[in-house]
């Protein structure tokens, strides 16, 4: 049977990627004056930021609904397709889990269904969605692809700067990062995603916290990771200038680079930058 890749939003994998291997994509929504929208509805990004910063009360957000993923789903496997759904981190939003109850109401066809939690978001999801893709273009079955995407998940490191701690103070998320509320809101602050915002150190200016990121690059190169991405929030300069300085340490271009959207926005703010790498041997 064809294996399709299934994700949601919070990838913020560029559409070109999600054309090239056809990967179905449910949207996450953003509420904002008692309205639902689609993240994927929402195509200005800036005009969304500039009216995040002056807002007195953020908006909220919250995962699709069953039948979203019904509605994704059920034609694939009409079609006689398996699917394999990997999704945001368990431990940050429901949607693994909603995703995982639209899989059991397909009945017999349940089986064809492997719904995975990423444990992260954003690129590092992407990363793991984007393996799953290419193990499927290599001959890999549903269960080849299962372990690859374990594979990489162990093997892969992705890192964030945010521009202030603000926005997950807020929004509920700081997770571990808790510790560095007060004072600690004027640093710079580099995090990464394990089942919730992970704090993993502090610096003072955005130059230290760009060259930082740029060393854990140079790190993961020397680890053996030779595949990496760049993200970012309304910071192309920044996403720009860390790119060619990963071309330098890896000797190749991204596998993407992107913005993140509004849902994962919403809870870090405007201003952030992301890298991270995998070791591409494990996808070939």
């Amino acid at each position: 049977m064809p294996i399709t890749v299934v994700t949601d939003t919070c990838a913020y994998l560029p559409p070109e990627v999600i054309e090239q291997f056809n990967i179905a994509v449910v949207s996450l929504y953003v509420h904002i004056g008692g309205e639902a929208i689609r993240e994927a509805d929402i195509t200005d990004y800036g005009d969304y930021f500039r009216r995040l910063g002056s807002a007195s009360e953020l908006p909220t957000t919250s995962q699709p609904s069953i039948g979203d993923f019904l509605a994704v789903y059920e034609p694939l496997i009409d079609a006689g397709h398996e699917i394999v759904s990997l999704h945001l981190a368990g431990g940050m939003s429901g949607t693994v889990h909603t995703a995982e109850q639209a899989r059991q109401q397909l009945g017999g066809a349940a089986d064809r269904v492997r719904v995975i939690d990423t444990h992260v978001a954003g690129g590092a999801q992407g990363l793991m969605v984007q393996t799953a893709a290419k193990t499927i273009e290599r001959g890999g079955d549903l269960d080849a692809v299962v372990s690859r995407v374990r594979e990489v998940h162990a093997a892969m490191r992705f890192w964030f700067v945010v521009d202030t701690l603000e926005y997950l103070r807020r929004g509920g998320r700081i997770g571990g990062a808790q510790a560095w509320l007060g004072t600690a809101l004027k640093i710079k602050p580099i995090l990464s995603v394990a089942e919730e915002i992970t704090p993993v150190e502090r610096v003072r200016t955005t130059k230290r916290a760009f060259d930082r990121l740029v060393a854990l690059l140079e790190q993961t190169r020397a680890d053996g990771a030779d595949g990496w991405a760049v993200q970012h929030i309304q910071a192309p300069e920044y996403a720009d200038a860390l790119v060619e300085r990963g071309r330098a340490i890896f000797g190749r271009e991204p596998l993407f680079v992107s913005e993140i959207g509004p849902v994962i926005g919403t809870h870090v703010g405007p201003g952030l930058i992301g890298a991270g790498a995998i070791p591409t041997a494990l996808v070939t």
